[in-house]
């Protein structure tokens, strides 16, 4: 029976696989160094986008978390502006409470709209004997702040209208808070905040500790309550608009500025004097650094390769001086050129994948443990560690080939005659 010409070779390519895991068993101290080079370009790649994956994963999660597809209006900065900017700004640094009011009332588009603004902060909050460590925030909010910041209730209810108007004393905490109650539930409990008692009367569901959870350390307190207790006229609102679904976000943005604008009495000449952020382009800036990043880091990862690679190629053509007795009987015997190149070929190959592999494993790690620091999810990085592999594939034949051919070039007689 004939067999097809590839199966017929099958025999000789095992044969030059076995000879070529013997001298890579054979030098071991060598293979070891060499498999070392390699992992390490490998998991520098691996390793700084694995890292890089983490972290876009952790700001797109935070980003929804925050609320999707979010319009925020907030007082603007006085860094970088113009000086007649900066006089308007000066004249009307914050945004009032009577201001947010308006702006809800002449907002056309259908939507959620939240007014929050920032009470106090590194707070100790006690409940009984027991107290918090002092980095409790407090954030005087209204009902819609909720659901526009996607918080969830895990117990209890939101504010209701009478207690927004009244400037009632109750409170919706985050989850971080519950420590202080140890196994006992929560809501109709009074907490101590500034010598004050506040009513819980709701829990929100833990956000994590990743950027945008530090829902879990906050106090929520109805606006009017904050207003009267924590600053009145003088607090900084902010204003973040949710359009209902089937609504424009383009068009509720634009709607938003003109609408504010009317609110500042700002005439058509006037530069705008506050900020209005769509999630979305915050999102998208987020990326495109992270892009950035990206390609820089692949970049180096490629350049600590490149150093890899030519460290491969010389042992290589170290390897192919010291066994040229090797080739010249192997010739000898009835090798082939062919055969010779395959040999040295596959030996690097070898020595690549498996530094390949020990460097994606070691890429893996060093790139988690790095989001563990920063406190962002594991990841798997599939695409990377196909392109680790495909990437050590191809700086081995490349550095392995030219002392292949070298190899295959030797005179029998001449490498027999070698000392």
């Amino acid at each position: 029976m004939k067999y097809p010409a590839f199966l017929r070779l099958s025999p000789l390519l095992r044969e030059n696989l076995n000879v070529s895991l013997t001298a890579v068993k054979t030098n071991k101290l060598r293979s070891i160094l060499t498999i070392m080079m390699i992992a390490v370009g490998i998991m520098a790649l691996v390793g700084i986008l694995t890292a890089i994956d983490a972290i876009k994963g952790s700001v797109t999660d935070s980003f929804n978390r925050m609320g999707a597809s979010t319009i925020t209006i907030r007082s603007q900065s006085l860094r970088g502006q113009s000086s007649e900017m900066r006089r308007r700004i000066r004249n009307q640094p914050t945004i009032t409470y009577q201001q947010a009011m308006a702006f809800i009332e002449s907002y056309p588009i259908p939507s959620r709209i939240a007014v929050y603004a920032s009470a106090r902060s590194m707070l100790e909050v006690a409940y009984g004997s027991e107290k918090t460590n002092p980095d409790i925030s407090v954030l005087g909010v209204n009902p819609d702040y909720f659901p526009v910041n996607a918080l969830e209730l895990y117990s209890g209810r939101n504010f209701s209208h009478y207690e927004m108007n009244s400037s009632g004393f109750v409170t919706v905490i985050g989850s971080g808070l519950l420590t202080l109650f140890g196994d006992k539930e929560p809501v109709g409990e009074f907490l101590n905040l500034d010598g004050r008692r506040y009513q819980v009367i709701g829990v929100l569901r833990s956000k994590g500790a990743s950027f945008g959870g530090g829902a879990d350390k906050q106090m929520f307190i109805p606006l009017g309550n904050a207003r009267s207790v924590y600053g009145g006229d003088n607090m900084n609102f902010q204003i973040k608009i949710q359009p209902l679904e089937g609504q424009n976000s383009r068009n509720a943005y634009e709607e938003a500025e003109i609408r504010f604008r009317t609110v500042r009495r700002l005439s058509p000449s006037d530069e705008t004097d506050f900020r209005v952020d769509r999630s979305e382009d915050m999102l998208e800036r987020s990326m495109e650094t992270m892009r950035i990043v990206t390609i820089v880091a692949f970049i180096i990862g490629f350049i600590t390769l490149l150093g890899a690679a030519v460290g491969l190629m010389n042992i290589m053509l170290v390897s192919v001086n010291e066994r040229t007795r090797e080739i010249g009987t192997r010739k000898a015997m009835g090798a082939t050129s062919r055969i010779i190149k395959q040999q040295f070929l596959f030996e690097a190959i070898v020595i690549g994948q498996l530094g390949g592999v020990g460097g994606i494993l070691l890429g893996i790690l060093a790139g988690n443990l790095t989001s563990l620091g920063m406190k962002t999810p594991f990841v798997v990085p599939w695409p990377w560690m196909f392109m680790g592999v495909a990437v050590c594939l191809v700086v081995s034949i490349l550095s392995g080939y030219l002392p292949a051919v070298r190899a295959s070039r030797l005179d029998p007689i001449e490498a027999l005659r070698y000392e």
